[in-house]
Parts: C-alpha cells; sequence; structure tokens
C-alpha cells in the first residue's frame, strides 16, 4: 500500500489552474524533494494534501481518502511545516512543541507525562533544550523554524510535508535539522515530501524528486535523473553545472553568464 496517492489533484485559484491533474505515489519512507521555480504550485501542492485548499481528485493517505477523514485523524495521519506559521507569541516553546500532541488527547484531556517527554526530547535533538521555557515571540526566526518543525514532528505521523523547511537557518542548522528529519524517516519508516529552494539538498537528502512547472508535473524520479544540467536550465531559466564532491554527493552550482552588457 502506498503511504500518499495522489490522483488527478487539481487545484484553481478564481478560474485559474494552480495545479493541473498530478498523479503520483510514493511508497513509505520514501522522501520527495519537490522543486520548481517560483509559483510552479509546490506550496499549493503541499496545502491541499491537508485540505487547507479545495482541490479536485483523490488524495489517499494509508489507503484512506483524506477528504472523508475528520481534522483529529487528518492530523494522526499528516503532519505539516508551512512557510509563515501562524504563532502565539506569549506561549512557552515547550507547550507549543507540546500542541503536537493534540490529536491523541481526548477531549478536555489534560497532557500526559509521555506527550511533554517527547517535546523535550525533540527541542534537545533541535538544539532548543534551552529554550524550552522561553517564550515564542521572544525567539529568533531560525529558532521559531526549528520550533515548528518540532511541533510537527511531535505529532508522530507517518507523513510529513514540509514547505521550505530550512529557509530561515544558517547553513549548519539547516543541515542539521534535515539530518534530524532523515533520522527520523530512518528510523519511524516516515514519508517526507518537502517543496526545496536549494537543490543541492534536494539531491543530497530527497530519494525521489519531482519538477513542477506551472502546476504540471514534468519530471519525476531520482536525484541523479532529475537533477540535470539540462533539466535545470529549461525549467529554471539559469545555467547551472551538476556535480560530485568527494563524498560523492550531488551539488549543484550556478554558473555566471558572461559576455552581458559591459
Amino acid at each position: 500500500m502506498s503511504a500518499l496517492e495522489l490522483r488527478g489533484l487539481a487545484v484553481s485559484y478564481d478560474g485559474v489552474a494552480a495545479l493541473c491533474g498530478i498523479d503520483y505515489a510514493l511508497a513509505p519512507g520514501t522522501w520527495l524533494g519537490l522543486i520548481g521555480a517560483n509559483g510552479a504550485g509546490k506550496s499549493t501542492l503541499l496545502r491541499a494534501l491537508v485540505r487547507l485548499v479545495a482541490y479536485q481528485g483523490t488524495v489517499r493517505v494509508g489507503g484512506a481518502e483524506v477528504a472523508r477523514l475528520s481534522r483529529r485523524r487528518l492530523a494522526q495521519q499528516v503532519a505539516f511545516v508551512p512557510q509563515t506559521p501562524e504563532l502565539p507569541r506569549e506561549m512557552r516553546a515547550i507547550d507549543y512543541v507540546a500542541l503536537g500532541r493534540t490529536p491523541y488527547l481526548g477531549y478536555f484531556a489534560a497532557e500526559r507525562p509521555a506527550d511533554r517527554r517527547v517535546g523535550h526530547e525533540l527541542l534537545a535533538r533541535l538544539g532548543l533544550d534551552a529554550l524550552a521555557e522561553r517564550p515564542v515571540g521572544a525567539l529568533s526566526g531560525g529558532e521559531v523554524q526549528r520550533l515548528v518543525l518540532a511541533r510537527a514532528l511531535a505529532q508522530e505521523a507517518p507523513v510529513l510535508l514540509l514547505d521550505e523547511p530550512t529557509s530561515a537557518l544558517d547553513l549548519g542548522r539547516r543541515v542539521e535539522a534535515l539530518e534530524l528529519v532523515d533520522q527520523l524517516r530512518a528510523e519511524r519508516g516516515l514519508t517526507v515530501v518537502a517543496a526545496m529552494h536549494d537543490l543541492t539538498l534536494a539531491g543530497q537528502f530527497a530519494t525521489e524528486v519531482a519538477l513542477l512547472d506551472h502546476g504540471r508535473l514534468v519530471r519525476t524520479g531520482t536525484p541523479d535523473a532529475v537533477l540535470t544540467d539540462a533539466e535545470l536550465g529549461r525549467y529554471f531559466g539559469a545555467s547551472v553545472r551538476v556535480l560530485r564532491d568527494d563524498d560523492g554527493d550531488l551539488v549543484v552550482v550556478p554558473r555566471r553568464q558572461r559576455g552581458g552588457p559591459s
């Protein structure tokens, strides 16, 4: 059974198509890197998967149709890290992460010690344990981004959606956060779908890559198959070179356009 299956997924805004008949299926434990130029439809696709935008077609998670799941059940199956989350600025960091446990608590039920333990473990793994008691509004942009990731991971859902999850992080923290996601993918069999602006990181972490262009799925496959000089030049409108470093990791390097105006 697929962890996530899309059939004929389409989204329109005011009559203008944002996604056009997307078909895709992901096996459990896959990391799918969504790439494409700005406006290609990456964020729209992720938001459709958690019913934040109306869509046509079918989305199934674990064999169940998303459209038929309650909000509570959907949150147990899919966790989502948006680009711009709404944040309760006065709430303590540890309490914010604990919100990820809400789908597993009964109505009016109190948080359990095990829920608090999950939150503290995730804060520690993301280098935020010293900030557990600090208000969310007092954290830096990079700290907030890691905190939002911690909350999503606290849901312990089998599918994790990430929309540019490291855009506010410096290089070291960026790799650190993605390494944690990859570790949990190995530990839990987590399925990850991540919109990724950094093509080098997409090539190094994703097991599959899907290239979107104007709402259409134009290329899919392994990073080696999709991240090529020709494909990236065609769909990103830039000159790049795809290399391998000494460890065999894929690296996407932009190339200067020489010979322009003097």
